[in-house]
């Protein structure tokens, strides 16, 4: 009962345009550096990022923008996600190549 009228008077109002709006610009600043990577496959990387993803310097502004932008805990899961998507496209690729198709 006590509990009830405490979390009564001191609600956290939740805002959640200001969380959305968080949420766009750190999809948008990801985004921004995953197309720097993609674009920029050709060179050699030289930069380190969270859970081993490695990136040319010419990505290093937009990966401190989305590191910036974005939560530590999402950075890691999308780097994961991204290197694991990476990796199963290879994986894809290598078996077509080993059927002759």
């Amino acid at each position: 009962m006590a509990l009830e009228a405490y979390a009564s008077r001191n609600r956290d109002e939740v805002h959640t345009d200001v969380l959305f709006e968080a949420r766009q610009a750190c999809y948008k600043a990801r985004d921004a550096f995953y197309a720097c990577l993609e674009k920029e496959a050709d060179k050699k990387p030289t930069e380190i990022g969270s859970v081993g993803l490695l990136y040319p310097k010419e990505c290093k502004p937009s990966r401190e923008a989305y590191e910036k932008s974005c939560r530590l805990s999402w950075v890691k899961h999308f780097d994961r996600q991204y290197c694991k998507n990476k990796r199963m496209q290879r994986l894809l690729d290598d078996k077509e190549t080993r059927r002759g198709v």
